[in-house]
């Protein structure tokens, strides 16, 4: 715990057996109340990994996409009392050291949302970033700043901390199932006023471990910038979007979802 807050770490898991053990050896257990992983059909041992390893383990039943498989995170994490959630990815990109600093900045009230970017500190690209990543990454933040009103450093890193009234108050099962739903609930949280934060967190790319390749790239950033016109336009109420409904659907049990 942390200020009295119960600190629980998500992992959301996709064959991820190369690396789930150095990711789970840098978690701070003696401030985490807990550790959950929720595995989207993966076909590698990530199962039998994790439950080797004592982690509480939730599977799918078959793959059904990175959105869908945070969604689980979350409701778990919900149904669990957690008070601060933090997702971090179990693919080694991102250190779990830094866990104890995001979630302090929730647990006395700083923030609401605490991202990790990999961007402050300018060594995304010494840090293995390819270049295509960089460049839309910096292209896509640019241009979300811009429409939305932000000033964020990036807004497509896999490290993230809430707060517990973020993730009851969001409609997230509106949101797609896909890898585009990150950036969609960045952008709601924009939306209905939370307060973000950030934190610089160094890159670490391996060969082969990133279950998104260049396609699966392109169609995210197609997604981002219809997410982001979205929002406009929902805020000009020229079109309304159920992204934006505070009324819309909150998470909500998922088909396929068994705990071990």
């Amino acid at each position: 715990m942390i200020n009295g807050k119960k600190v629980l770490v998500v992992l959301p898991a996709y064959n991820a057996e190369r690396t789930l053990e150095q990711t789970y050896r840098e978690i701070p257990l003696d401030i985490v109340d807990g550790v959950l992983l929720v595995d989207d059909g993966s076909a590698d041992r990530t199962v039998s990994l994790a439950k080797r390893l004592g982690i509480e383990t939730i599977l799918h039943d078959k793959n059904y996409g990175y959105g869908r498989n945070q969604k689980s995170c979350y409701q778990a994490a919900l149904r669990r009392n957690a008070d601060i959630i933090i997702m971090v990815h179990p693919d080694y990109q991102y250190t779990p050291k830094l866990i104890m600093a995001m979630a302090s900045m929730i647990a006395f009230e700083v923030y609401d949302v605490v991202l990790g970017s990999r961007i402050i500190g300018g060594k995304a690209l010494k840090g293995g970033m390819p270049m295509y990543k960089y460049i839309a990454n910096r292209f896509l933040t640019a241009f979300e700043n811009l429409i939305l009103g932000s000033k964020l450093s990036e807004f497509h890193t896999g490290y993230r901390a809430f707060s517990r009234e973020v993730l009851e108050s969001l409609p997230l099962g509106n949101n797609s199932d896909d890898f585009v739903f990150d950036n969609e609930m960045l952008v709601q949280i924009i939306y209905f006023g939370y307060r973000i934060g950030e934190i610089s967190c160094p890159t670490r790319y391996f060969e082969g471990v990133s279950s998104i390749g260049f396609r699966k790239a392109m169609r995210y950033g197609v997604g981002v910038i219809l997410t982001t016109l979205k929002c406009l336009l929902h805020r000009l109420k020229v079109r309304r979007d159920p992204l934006f409904d505070p009324e819309g659907h909150r998470l909500i049990l998922n088909k396929g979802q068994t705990d071990e």
